[in-house]
């Protein structure tokens, strides 16, 4: 029964989330953690990292790792079905009953308004995920690093990301080790 109520709920992120995955993320933050409380804030965040590490979509990636934290490969499964299947039943009849849907005037006037709210609930995605990601100085120096690095000059997100893993295994792996073993002498 657990599992049918992930589908259904990946299902209906995935029907009614216009934008794709960034947008989905703060939807399944707060459905996972803060309702179900199936998955922690922590844990929650390290999926999404996960997932935007790895090749592939981020909405799709989170749900596996949602849904096999939750029933293992079986959930997995599941999960990625329930949010692939709505955008393959919209596109299907999309392309079926609507071939001239980017010329209709209401479906553009539709979409200039939705993009408002996609970029509201991307800024609620990208607050959510703070939180839970930043929990010291190093984390906002960190952050705020990446941000200018990718923003300012450019620099290839995949770099960044690579820099990011490196700089944390060496600042969490030996610095704060450290530090913290020095304050205990």
């Amino acid at each position: 029964m657990k599992m049918w109520k992930m589908f259904w709920i990946l299902f209906k992120i995935g029907l009614f989330t216009i934008g794709g995955g960034v947008v989905m993320i703060s939807i399944m933050q707060d459905e996972f953690v803060n309702r179900q409380k199936w998955v922690t804030d922590e844990e929650i965040v390290d999926i999404f990292a996960l997932s935007q590490a790895l090749p592939g979509v981020i909405a799709i990636n989170s749900s596996i790792f949602i849904g096999h934290r939750l029933f293992g490969v079986k959930g997995a499964v599941v999960a990625a079905l329930a949010i692939i299947l709505p955008s393959f039943l919209i596109i299907l009849v999309i392309a079926a009953f609507l071939l001239n849907i980017g010329e209709n005037v209401w479906i553009s006037k539709f979409f200039l308004g939705v993009r408002a709210a996609l970029v509201a609930m991307v800024f609620t995605a990208i607050y959510k995920l703070g939180r839970g990601a930043i929990r010291d100085w190093f984390g906002i120096v960190a952050a705020l690093a990446a941000f200018l690095l990718i923003i300012v000059l450019d620099v290839n997100i995949i770099l960044v990301i690579i820099a990011g893993a490196l700089a944390g295994i060496v600042y969490y792996g030996l610095v704060a080790k450290e530090g913290i073993r020095q304050a205990k002498d």
